[in-house]
């Protein structure tokens, strides 16, 4: 089949790198314009772009689909199926009547749960016992559009963001290509989604980080989730002289603990010993493993203490965000 796949974020290379080897003709790449990124705020293509370009793909970038003239110059290609995934852009209806066949988006959760930008950190934060990849029908809704079909997975213990964000992008490909054979076979389903059972995943910031200390588990998920981005991170407070808002530590892992908090506030330091840091989290604590104090190098809690004492009572974060 002529296919054009549209997408940005690097979840969608693996399906890209899979089509291209498959008896399917990609005919055109969609991605979106480069960005600036980095400290000098340079452009930089996407990953999918990188592809694209590294196999001498013909290649769209316009800055919004509903541009008529970008819809003609997606029409160019002809393409019986449109492949989504990570793409970044709702498509307006002018796009999804265009290929012959259909628009197809994979999605990385089991619709309708965890709809939206964020699919899986909203997994790992809500304690989800699996996820999954979604191959559905495009609809102008935001992934409201019938099933065609899912592939399931068990979260792991010690799931993080970057490690189920790897795995969906392994998965992603063995569900397109049974996606592909049943359309071909005329035989592909359409499952309506449940609108009472969706749930949203709002696009992540750099806010979302932010660790509130509500309990031992959802401070451990939300470590877990904004792992490596946009990364759970917390303020050692300032000297009770300075005005400053505090230094930004970043948590990269942290161990449940059983051990009551009292009437400690959330946040507050119970402990310090050589394995690491004990902080009050609701009626418990927890300990913090791997950290990263702005401008410093990721390291274990243990090492972290020998060049950065902290004393028990001190309160990490504050009563808001920074």
């Amino acid at each position: 089949m002529r296919i054009v796949f549209a997408g940005t974020g690097d979840i969608g290379v693996p399906t890209l790198e899979w089509l291209l080897a498959s008896s399917h003709r990609v005919v055109g790449v969609l991605t979106q314009p480069d960005k600036p990124v980095g400290r000098h705020q340079e452009l930089q293509a996407s990953a999918i772009k990188q592809v694209a370009q590294r196999e001498g793909l013909p290649l769209q970038q316009p800055l919004k689909l509903r541009d008529p003239a970008a819809v003609e110059a997606l029409r160019t290609f002809a393409p019986e199926v449109l492949v989504v995934m990570a793409y970044g852009q709702i498509l307006p209806r002018s796009v999804l009547d265009l290929p012959a066949r259909t628009c197809l988006n994979l999605h990385a959760s089991l619709l309708p749960r965890h709809r939206g930008a964020a699919p899986i950190q909203a997994a790992i934060e809500a304690g989800d016992a699996e996820s999954g990849i979604t191959v559905m029908y495009m609809a102008e809704g935001l992934d409201t559009g019938d099933i065609l079909l899912e592939k399931r997975l068990p979260l792991r213990r010690r799931e993080t963001g970057g490690t189920l964000h790897d795995r969906l992008a392994a998965l992603a490909p063995e569900a397109l290509a049974e996606a592909l054979v049943l359309l071909e076979q005329g035989n592909a389903p359409r499952l309506p989604q449940d609108p009472a059972a969706a749930t949203y995943a709002k696009k992540l910031t750099r806010e979302d980080g932010w660790i509130t200390w509500e309990s031992p588990l959802a401070v451990d998920r939300k470590v877990r989730a904004m792992n490596p981005w946009p990364g759970a991170y917390t303020r050692l407070p300032s000297p009770p002289s300075s005005s400053e808002p505090g230094r930004k530590l970043k948590v990269f892992s942290v161990i449940q603990s059983c051990v009551p908090s009292g009437d400690a506030a959330p946040g507050t330091v119970l402990s310090v010993e050589s394995r690491g840091v004990l902080v009050a989290a609701g009626a418990a604590g927890v300990w913090l493993g791997e950290v990263q104090l702005e401008g410093k190098r990721r390291m274990r809690m243990g090492d972290f203490l020998r060049g950065n004492p902290i004393s028990p009572g001190i309160v990490l974060g504050g009563a808001a965000l920074p």
